[in-house]
């Protein structure tokens, strides 16, 4: 079986996205039903929703919106990774009413999209060391030449445990591999750092990647990690742009034809259990 760690949920009646405007394949709403037809044919028994963005007025309603989702009958979805400023003052006190909702398992904060320096900033460096002892995570999601940005949080906040999204953003279509395979050693030498392996697809030629077109990819990332730091997830819908879920996981289930039955189950479902208390 297969825990999704990277699901997006997107409602436009009920939420804004104020970037979906300039990605019109996804410029839709893609629903919980929708999803979970999909997931539970591909054998996904849960999933984590990954916050989508949303209009910064929206955040706290995201995670509303997603836990009463997780309310319903059967409902696959176990938590949620919830949308921060940590670069504004008031992310102290909004950390205190995340912290009070077990359903709200950590954090991410979009970094690829905005300028380098905004991570760099003392405030926002301050509040990532709050997390520290709370059992919350932080996603980052940063381009290669940003990882050595990512290595720095890392750093300064050992005790705060941190998941690189996407096996790091790498540039897939252009066959580019340097120096995205340095950084990568590098950010796994920090123990309190684990590997993503997601989104990979939608990084790659949507009309002719194949498996071997990832391979490399994904198996540095885990070679980096080893098997004990890496989670899977779906990137549901971005992944449609490369194919879909059921695709994705196909190619997931080929990737990983010469490991073994106790290294899939880590991959899978087994190091996400552990990491999220599930």
């Amino acid at each position: 079986m297969i825990f999704d760690t990277h699901l997006h949920l997107i409602d436009q009646s009920a939420l804004r996205y104020p970037w979906l405007s300039g990605v019109p394949a996804l410029n839709r709403d893609f629903s919980y039903d929708e999803y979970a037809i999909q997931a539970r044919r591909a054998g996904i028994e849960g999933a984590l929703h990954m916050e989508v963005d949303v209009d910064p007025a929206d955040i706290e309603a995201e995670t509303r919106q997603v836990k009463g989702l997780s309310q319903q009958k059967d409902s696959l979805l176990r938590g949620a990774i919830a949308s921060c400023r940590p670069e504004e003052p008031g992310f102290a006190a909004y950390l205190e009413r995340q912290r009070a909702d077990p359903f709200v398992k950590g954090f991410r904060r979009v970094l690829h999209v905005v300028p380098d320096e905004l991570s760099e900033g003392a405030l926002f460096r301050e509040n990532i060391k709050r997390l520290a002892g709370t059992s919350l995570t932080f996603d980052l999601v940063v381009l290669p030449h940003q990882i050595s940005k990512a290595i720095a949080l890392a750093d300064l906040a050992p005790d705060v445990q941190f998941v690189l999204d996407h096996c790091g953003v790498p540039d897939i279509t252009r066959s580019s591999e340097h120096p995205w395979r340095e950084h990568m050693a590098e950010i796994a030498r920090r123990p309190n750092v684990v590997g993503k392996i997601s989104g990979v697809v939608a990084y790659a030629d949507a009309g002719s990647w194949t498996v071997e077109t990832l391979r490399s990819y994904v198996e540095h990332t885990i070679q980096c990690f080893g098997w004990d730091r890496v989670v899977w997830g779906s990137d549901w819908p971005v992944c449609t742009l490369g194919g879909g879920l059921a695709t994705w996981i196909a190619a997931t289930h080929a990737l990983l034809g010469g490991a073994s039955a106790d290294e899939r189950e880590k991959l899978l479902s087994g190091n996400a259990k552990r990491l999220w208390n599930f």
